[in-house]
Parts: structure tokens; sequence; C-alpha cells
């Protein structure tokens, strides 16, 4: 089976756009695929984190992998900072990437904006970082979204002018994973942004960790417009809250926008709200209760941790070690 490689920061409480882009999609791929799941709690330090935060965060967010069906026994489970062999194949990335390369990635634009001078090196780095964590276990596939199909073909140039530099064919190719279902989930406040467990509103996003009575509340207070949902997709322009809301609803229940629409449309937004937080309860209400539960035994979610970070070692160990030795290290 070809080895799958994904991260996810360990910052915030994962939303509704986490589960629907990413996580649902990882416990699916584990079918077929050697996986390896990564809380990426380095790149988490691109930004500035409180030291107890990122802890109870690091455990929260592999209770809610756990609980939506990440299995730890027969795939792998870590934080990134227990494996060396991110932070030393990233110094070797960082010295074979160009600063011409860097600097044509949008993400870090977006992100610092016009205070760019005031941001850590780390998140300019960050690329090659994401580089180093894939390709320090020869995972050959990456499932990506749009934010960050760049990055990964950046990690392939980097990989390919390392091969390139020290005369080897080292480093594989890595090919991009677009989830078929996969949803662009937005804002519950703003249909233009979308859903992030850092907008400082918890009414814009619904968290994993959300209650029946959270998500029904969020939900009904969602931003809309006055019309009616139309009958077709067409009569979706131009109504981005309406659309965020009919696609979270398609995806969730594994239909086409057009047949949402033909059982909703003509109607206000109170019945389809209703049904919607209906399906969301269905479908997160047992990811919640088992991530709650998992709360309750720290020492466990710990475990699984260190029991993943000894099995990607020695994934990643001996990839490193002869990356090490290519670039002339003495060992």
């Amino acid at each position: 089976m070809q080895r799958v490689f994904s991260g996810i920061q360990p910052t915030g409480v994962p939303q509704l756009g986490n589960y629907l882009g990413a996580i649902r999609n990882w416990v699916g791929l584990q079918k077929d695929h050697d996986c390896v799941f990564c809380l990426v709690d380095m790149h988490a330090l691109t930004v500035w984190q409180d030291p107890t935060a990122l802890r109870e965060q690091t455990l929260g967010q592999a209770a809610v992998l756990l609980a939506a069906g990440i299995d730890p026994k027969n795939h792998i489970l870590y934080n990134q900072s227990a494996v060396s062999a991110h932070a030393r194949l990233g110094w070797l990335f960082n010295c074979v990437v160009r600063l011409g390369w860097l600097n044509r990635m949008t993400q870090f634009k977006d992100k610092a904006g016009k205070d760019r001078e005031n941001h850590s090196a780390g998140l300019y780095v960050y690329p090659s970082l994401m580089a180093a964590d894939i390709h320090s276990f020869h995972a050959t596939r990456v499932p990506v979204g749009d934010d960050q199909r760049q990055h990964l073909e950046l990690a392939n140039d980097i990989a390919q002018k390392f091969n390139h530099d020290y005369g080897v064919d080292f480093f594989p190719l890595i090919e991009p994973l677009i989830p078929p279902n996969a949803a662009r989930v937005m804002s519950l406040r703003d249909g233009t942004k979308k859903m992030s467990k850092s907008d400082p509103s918890a009414q814009s996003r619904i968290e994993l960790t959300d209650t029946p009575e959270d998500i029904a509340l969020k939900i009904r207070r969602a931003k809309t417009d006055p019309e009616p949902l139309p009958s077709e997709e067409a009569g979706l322009e131009n109504r981005p809250e309406a659309r965020n809301l009919v696609s979270i609803y398609s995806v969730l229940s594994n239909e086409t926008i057009g047949q949402v629409l033909e059982t909703f449309g003509g109607s206000g937004f109170g019945p389809f709200k209703n049904a919607l937080v209906e399906l969301l309860v269905s479908t997160l209400g047992p990811v919640a209760t088992e991530t709650r539960h998992l709360l309750q035994d720290k020492p466990y979610l710990q475990q699984v941790l260190r029991d993943g970070a000894e099995r990607a070692s020695a994934i990643s160990e001996p990839i490193v070690v002869e990356a090490e030795r290519l670039v002339g290290f003495l060992r």
C-alpha cells in the first residue's frame, strides 16, 4: 500500500471545516493506505502559543481524531515534536530551497500581509518543514486542500533539487490526493470567509465538541438573507451564506446541491435549518461524545501519542540518517 502522510495543527478546537475537509477523508484513507497522521505542534509555533494551552490542545486534537475513527493500532498517530527527523530534515531542506521559491508562496503573503517584517522566520520557512514532514517517511500521497496545493508542489521541487544536487534518486515524488467529497466550509457569520477555529467568534463555526444544543443555537443564528431557498443551484449565485448552508447539508447527506434544493427549494430558512441541525447532530454527536470520554483519560491519550512517535521514528530515522550521510555529515 502507498504511504499517506497528513498533518493538522493542534491549536484551537477542530471545527466542521476540519472534519469535512480533512478528518472524515483521513478515516476513509485507512482502508487501503498505510497512513501516518501527525499533530504538527512545531508548525503551530510559527505564531506564539501559550505552552500550557498547546499541550492541552494537542491531547484534545488527538482525542477528536480517535473519536472520529483514526485507528492508532493499524496506522500511526503522533505529535511532530516527538520525532526529531522532522527538524533535522527540515534544516537540510532549508539549505536546498531557494529564497525565490519561498517568496512565491501565497499563504505567507496572505498571513503576513503588510506586516511581514514582524512575523517569525518560522512562518516564512514553514513550507520547508512541511516538505520534510512528508519526505521523512518517503510518503507518496498527501491529501491536500486548495490552500496547501502550492506547498505540495514546492515539496516536490525541493525533493527534485536534493536528488539532483547529490546525484541520487532518493526522495520520491508526492501525488496530491484531492478528496472527491471535500467541502470548503465557510463562516456561519460571513459566507465569504472560510470557517476557522481561530476566528474570535465561536458563533462562526461548529466545533466538534459542541453539544446538540450548541449546534442548534449556532445554526439558528447563522447569517442568511430574506429570500427563500431557490429550486435550482443557479439561484444561489451572489448568496454566499445560503450557498454555504446548502453545501454543508449536501456534503453531510451525500446529496448533490441540486437534490437538496429539490427538497427545500421555495421554503424559508426555518425548516431547512431544523433539518440541517438534525443532520449535524446525528453526524457529529457521536464524535463529540467519544471525544469527551477520551479526554477523561489523558494518560491513555499520551500513551497513544508516545507509541505513535516510536513507530514514526522507526520509519523516519533510517531515511533521515541516509539523507544526512548523502550531504556529508559524519555519524
